[in-house]
This record gives structure tokens, C-alpha cells and sequence, in this order.
């Protein structure tokens, strides 16, 4: 019985969203001007070659920030309810800490927070 819930679950799943998809195409609006396929900054045009290769590095540093911003979202509400909380919160949050440290020296001996 488990097994055909699930299944009832993914098709209508997929059956929702084919006809979200094709509901959209036939109710929304059609454009052909040829405009609409310039790319644009801005409302600008435009000057010389639209697609422009970005250096890894710029990636790279980008995840390392995404990281710990991610992880200050986890601080922010441990650190209001800290008081409420037992001595264990105090060793997981230490634990939490610990590993993001490991990923910050790793992301140092890789050269990751080198600015070009």
C-alpha cells in the first residue's frame, strides 16, 4: 500500500506540473519581436561578445562566502536562545564551529580567498 501512495504522489506530481507548464503557454501572452532576443544590461545594448568567460576564482570565493553566510544564519538563533539551552547545545555549536574551521584552512591551503 506504502509503495502505490508514493507512486500516486509522483505522478501527480509530474501531472501538476505539466499542466502548470502547458496551462502557462497557451494562457500568456505571445511576442515575436525580434528585440526580444537582443541581450541587454540595463536597458543598454550591448557592445562586442554578450557571453564572457569569468574567472574560477571569482567562483571559488563566491562558495566560500556562500559557506559562511550560512553559517551565521545558524549562529544568529543559537546565540538568541543560548541561555535556554543546555551545556550539549554549547559542545554542537563547538562541533558546528570546528568543521566550518576545517573548511576555511582547507579553503586557505587551496588558495580559494586569493583575490585576483
Amino acid at each position: 500500500m506504502g509503495t502505490i501512495a508514493i507512486l500516486v504522489f509522483i505522478l501527480a506530481g509530474v501531472a501538476l506540473i505539466l499542466i502548470a507548464n502547458n496551462l502557462s503557454n497557451l494562457i500568456s501572452p505571445k511576442s515575436d519581436n525580434p528585440d526580444k532576443y537582443e541581450p541587454y544590461e540595463s536597458g543598454v545594448k550591448t557592445i562586442g561578445p554578450t557571453w564572457v568567460r569569468f574567472k574560477i576564482g571569482y567562483y571559488l570565493f563566491a562558495l566560500v562566502f556562500l559557506i559562511f553566510d550560512v553559517e551565521i544564519i545558524f549562529l544568529i538563533p543559537w546565540a538568541v536562545v543560548f541561555k535556554k539551552m543546555s551545556g550539549i547545545a554549547l559542545v554542537d555549536i563547538i562541533i558546528f564551529i570546528v568543521i566550518l574551521g576545517l573548511g576555511l584552512v582547507y579553503a586557505l591551503k587551496k588558495r580559494a580567498l586569493k583575490w585576483v
